[in-house]
C-alpha cells in the first residue's frame, strides 16, 4: 500500500496514527490474505467487532445528551438510520476509504452489493483502529464529524423509518395484501455467509436484495421494492 495513500486518509480522517500498523489492519480485508498469505498483519473484522460497538455508543450518547425529551424507541431508529450499512458505506466514500482498501483482485472488481457492506465494515474497522490509537476522544471527533453530521439528513428525509414497515404500510394500504420475503440463494462459509432475499407482493416477485443475515436482505429488498413502486414517499 503506497505510503501517499495512508498519508492522505490520515489528513482526510483528521487523525495521524501513532502505530500506523492499526489503520493498515483496518484497510486488510480478509480476501486479500486468501491471496498474499505472506502480509504480515492480520484482516480487519476483529477492529470491526470492536469500532461497531464504540460508533454505537458514541451515537447512543450523542442522541440521549442532545434530544433529553425524545421517547427511547424515536432515538432507536434514528441511531439505525446513522450506522447502518448503506450510511456507512456512503461515510466511506467521503473520505475515499475504497482507494486504500486491501482487497483481492476478485472483491476489487465487484462495485456491486458485496462493495457495499465491504466498504460499511471497514468504516467500522477504521473506528476501532482511532480507537485503539488514540482512545475514546478522537474516536468520538471522528464519529461526530463524519457520521452524526449526517444526523439532520436523516431527520429531514425521515430515513430513520424502516423499509420493510414502510413498504408493508403502503402495500396494505394500496393493495390490501402483506409482503412476503423468501430466500433465492445463500451462500459462502458459515462465518461469512451471504444471502438474496426476494419480496413478494402476492404472487408478484417485485426485487431482490443481498446482506449479511437475512435481515439485511430483507431490509434491502424492501427498500428496491419501495423504489420499484415507487412508494413510501423517498
Amino acid at each position: 500500500m503506497p505510503e501517499q495513500d495512508l498519508d492522505r486518509l490520515q489528513e482526510q480522517i483528521g487523525h495521524q496514527f501513532a502505530d500506523l500498523n492499526l489503520l493498515k489492519q483496518a484497510l486488510t480485508h480478509r480476501s486479500y490474505l486468501n491471496e498474499n498469505p505472506s502480509h504480515p498483519l492480520g484482516q480487519n473484522e476483529r477492529l470491526e467487532f470492536l469500532g461497531d460497538a464504540v460508533l454505537e455508543l458514541v451515537t447512543t450518547e450523542y442522541l440521549y445528551e442532545r434530544f433529553p425529551r425524545t421517547p427511547e424507541g424515536e432515538m432507536t431508529n434514528w441511531r439505525a438510520a446513522l450506522v447502518n450499512a448503506t450510511m456507512l458505506a456512503s461515510v466511506a466514500g467521503d473520505i475515499a476509504l475504497n482507494d486504500a482498501l486491501l482487497l483481492s483482485r476478485g472483491e476489487a472488481r465487484d462495485t456491486g452489493r458485496a462493495r457495499h457492506y465491504i466498504l460499511a465494515n471497514a468504516m467500522e474497522a477504521l473506528i476501532g483502529a482511532i480507537y485503539l490509537d488514540g482512545g475514546y476522544v478522537p474516536a468520538k471527533e471522528f464519529i461526530e464529524r463524519f457520521v452524526l453530521v449526517r444526523l439532520q439528513d436523516v431527520l429531514d428525509k425521515k430515513l430513520y423509518r424502516d423499509a420493510k414497515s414502510l413498504l408493508q404500510e403502503d402495500a396494505q394500504e394500496r393493495l390490501g395484501i402483506t409482503p412476503r420475503y423468501e430466500v433465492v440463494k445463500e451462500w459462502g462459509p458459515d462465518h461469512a455467509r451471504q444471502f438474496r432475499i426476494g419480496v413478494l407482493l402476492g404472487d408478484e416477485l417485485i426485487a431482490e436484495g443481498e446482506g449479511a443475515s437475512k435481515q439485511d436482505a430483507q431490509q434491502v429488498a424492501a427498500e428496491e421494492a419501495l423504489k420499484a413502486k415507487g412508494w413510501g414517499g423517498r
